[in-house]
């Protein structure tokens, strides 16, 4: 997979730093968040996906780490920021063993066909 990016050497050196500094620290907390926990669910107030998500993981006892910024009407330029850092477009974002699975409907798909059993199984598996 090749995403699109912009190369730092086509940003003008006068902006840069505030390209690299905008809303940062929302991308760090999710980054410090995925390393520590092996689920995490970043989501949003008022929309129905990230409830969605949740419920599945409780029902099935797997512990995660929520985050949840702002809602339809507020943080939005926050949450853009993790949408352009992460790629996917929508909320709930998802990461199992640090790799982003996408939201509540990928996370069911990887529930019915084993696969997340399989992922967080190999995250506990002694290296």
């Amino acid at each position: 997979m090749s995403r699109h990016i912009l190369d730092e050497a086509q940003i003008h050196p006068a902006i840069r730093s505030k390209v690299d500094g905008s809303h940062a620290d929302i991308v760090r907390e999710v980054r410090a968040a995925i390393a520590a926990h092996a689920v995490v669910v970043v989501g949003m107030k008022q929309n129905p996906f990230p409830r969605k998500a949740r419920k599945i993981l409780d029902v099935l006892g797997t512990p995660y780490q929520y985050l949840e910024y702002g809602s339809y009407l507020s943080q939005w330029r926050r949450r853009t920021a993790l949408k352009m850092w992460s790629g996917w477009p929508t909320f709930p974002m998802i990461f199992v063993n640090g790799a982003l699975i996408g939201g509540a409907n990928e996370l069911k798909a990887l529930v019915d066909n084993g696969e997340l059993a399989r992922m967080l199984a190999k995250k506990l598996a002694p290296v």
